[in-house]
């Protein structure tokens, strides 16, 4: 009788673990939780896993995407991107960077239009082409780093492309996707290709006009 009770109330095995919350999810309780019509970098830190730099880069990106903000938060990529080099353990910003208002509603637009892609991904992305922690932290740093600079171009829309690009590689540093990380690497290396060719071409005809 009681090896049948035992059979009929199985314990859970020491050694399980909770499952990990979804990027969604953790998107949705961000903008279900804002402080007021402002929110700061700071905010953000503390309402996120500060040891997480991909949660971190990807609601960056999803904001750089904004017109106006852009140009503010895309640049300060450069920083958890040159502290995954680095190799830290976790994202820091200046304080006066860290204080800084940003408009509330902004991340709540871009968030709830990117959240049904952000599901859509979490279905197809899962650990896979396993890359050694260290190697896939440098090299999302190297790529982040060098697209940040794209952000200031003053061009119209030009941010959608660097900031998708960084959400993807956020994304699969987040879900430890080595072939979407892949992916998105060889995504940012062709756009600073086509930007470095661009930008060549226009120095050559201002020097072919002025001489």
């Amino acid at each position: 009788m009681a090896s049948m009770l035992l059979d009929d109330n199985p314990s859970k095995p020491s050694h399980a673990y909770p499952l990990p919350i979804p990027v969604s999810a953790t998107l949705l309780d961000l903008v279900t939780n804002l402080p007021g019509d402002h929110f700061t970098i700071e905010w953000l830190l503390g309402r996120l896993d500060r040891r997480s730099f991909g949660i971190i880069l990807l609601v960056m990106s999803l904001v750089a995407m904004v017109p106006g903000i852009s140009m503010l938060i895309g640049p300060l990529l450069a920083i958890p991107a040159f502290e995954m080099m680095l190799g830290r353990s976790g994202p820091s910003f200046p304080r006066r960077i860290a204080i800084y208002p940003l408009r509330a509603a902004a991340l709540t637009g871009v968030v709830r239009r990117a959240l049904p892609v952000v599901v859509a991904l979490e279905k197809i992305v899962h650990p896979r082409w396993s890359i050694p922690p260290r190697m896939s932290k440098l090299a999302a740093g190297v790529a982040i780093l060098a697209l940040s600079g794209l952000f200031l171009a003053p061009l119209p829309l030009i941010q959608i492309v660097p900031a998708l690009l960084v959400a993807l590689i956020a994304l699969a540093y987040l879900e430890e996707d080595g072939l979407l990380l892949c992916l998105a690497l060889l995504g940012a290396f062709i756009l600073l290709a086509v930007a470095t060719a661009a930008v060549w071409g226009a120095v050559l005809g201002a020097i072919h006009i002025g001489g």
